[in-house]
C-alpha cells in the first residue's frame, strides 16, 4: 500500500478522542488530514491505529470486527494485529503473510485522550496540556463537523475581539458597548505554543487563552476556587472539513447528570461561530499580506506564521 500522506499536517502528535471511546471489542474509525484511520485495542489493552484500508482490496477495516486484539477485514477475513502484521489469510495457508501487512500509525493513550502521530516514526512524545493531568477532574467531549479548512477554525478559537459581535447573547455579552475602548491582544510564545494576554482599560491583564501546538486552544475559565477549562481541538478531516472537538474539564458538578448543561452551552457557542467561519473566503487562511489586519490580530497572525512555517510544509521534512 502507498504510505499515508496526511496532507499539510504531517509529523505531528494530535489528540483525536477520549481514551474511553476506543473499546477492546470494536473498531473506531476516524478521519485525520485526508486519511481514514481505525483505532482499536490489542490483547493487552493498548490502543492501536492502522490506516483504515485493507492491503488486499482496499476495504475499510473499521467495518470488520475486533476479537482479542485482532482486527478482521469484513471482505475476505484477513486478520491483522496491532502493529499491522497479517496473522491469517483464509484459504491461503502458504501466503507470505510478512508481505501482506496493513499500515500501522503510532498512537499513545495519555491524559485520558488518544493521541495519533501523523507519520511513521515520531522523534518525540506528545506534549499533554497540564490541565489534563489535574487530579479528580471530569473530562467530557463533544464534536462538531465544520465545512471549512481547520486553520480558519483554529484562528477563530484564538480570537477574542469577535466575542461581542458573534456571541452577543452568550460569552460576549459583557463586552457589548465597550468596543470604542482600546484593547490589546498580546502573544507570548511558550515552549509548546503561546499564551494570549488580553489587556483592557481599567482591568488587569488576563491570560484566558492558550495555544498548544499544533491544533489545540485552551480556554481558562476557573470560577473562584474551582477548576474549569475547555480544550478546543481543530482537527483536519477529509478535504474541506474540520472536526471541532471540545473537551470540558472540571473539578465540580462531576456527576454525569450535569454533563448536558455544559454540553448545551458549548453547542450554542459553537453554533454561533460555525456559520460565520464557514463563510470565510478563501476557506484556508491565506498569507497575512492577502488580508487586512490590525493590532488586535496579533494572536491569529502568530498562529498564521506557525501554520506556514512549521505545519503546512511539514510533510516535506
Amino acid at each position: 500500500m502507498p504510505p499515508p500522506v496526511f496532507t499539510d499536517f504531517a509529523h505531528l502528535w494530535v489528540p483525536v478522542c477520549l481514551s474511553g471511546k476506543v473499546r477492546p471489542d470494536q473498531p473506531t474509525p476516524i478521519e485525520l488530514a485526508g486519511e481514514r484511520l481505525v483505532l482499536f485495542r490489542d490483547e493487552g489493552g493498548e490502543a492501536r491505529a492502522l490506516i483504515d484500508r485493507c492491503p488486499h482490496r482496499g476495504v475499510a477495516l473499521s467495518l470488520g470486527t475486533v476479537d482479542r486484539g485482532v482486527i478482521t477485514c469484513p471482505f475476505h477475513g484477513w486478520r491483522f494485529g496491532g502493529s499491522g502484521e497479517c496473522l491469517h489469510v483464509p484459504w491461503n495457508p502458504d501466503a507470505k503473510r510478512d508481505r501482506l501487512s496493513a499500515t500501522s500509525i503510532p498512537v499513545r493513550d495519555l491524559g485520558g485522550l488518544i493521541w495519533v502521530f501523523t507519520g511513521s516514526e515520531p522523534g518525540q512524545e506528545p506534549v499533554v496540556p497540564e490541565a489534563l493531568s489535574r487530579p479528580s477532574i471530569r473530562v467530557t467531549s463533544q464534536s462538531f463537523l465544520w465545512q471549512v479548512h481547520w486553520t480558519r477554525v483554529m484562528e477563530n478559537m484564538l480570537d477574542a475581539p469577535h466575542l461581542p459581535f458573534v456571541h452577543a447573547s452568550t460569552i460576549g455579552k459583557r463586552l457589548r458597548g465597550r468596543t470604542a475602548e482600546k484593547m490589546e491582544m498580546l502573544w507570548e510564545p511558550t515552549e509548546h505554543g503561546g499564551d494570549i494576554i488580553t489587556v483592557r482599560a481599567g482591568e488587569p491583564p488576563k491570560n484566558n487563552l492558550r495555544y498548544h501546538f499544533p491544533n489545540v486552544m485552551e480556554m481558562i475559565i476557573d470560577p473562584p476556587k474551582r477548576f474549569l477549562r475547555l480544550l478546543a481541538v481543530c482537527t483536519p478531516g477529509l478535504p474541506g472539513q474540520t472536526a471541532l472537538t471540545i473537551y470540558t474539564m472540571r473539578n465540580f458538578a462531576k456527576a454525569r447528570a450535569f454533563d448536558p448543561i455544559f454540553a448545551r452551552m458549548n453547542s450554542r457557542i459553537a453554533a454561533e461561530d460555525k456559520a460565520i467561519i464557514e463563510s470565510s473566503m478563501p476557506a484556508e487562511v491565506p498569507p497575512a499580506a492577502d488580508e487586512m489586519s490590525v493590532a488586535t490580530d496579533a494572536p491569529t497572525l502568530a498562529f498564521r506564521k506557525i501554520w506556514f512555517s512549521r505545519i503546512r510544509g511539514s510533510h516535506n521534512r
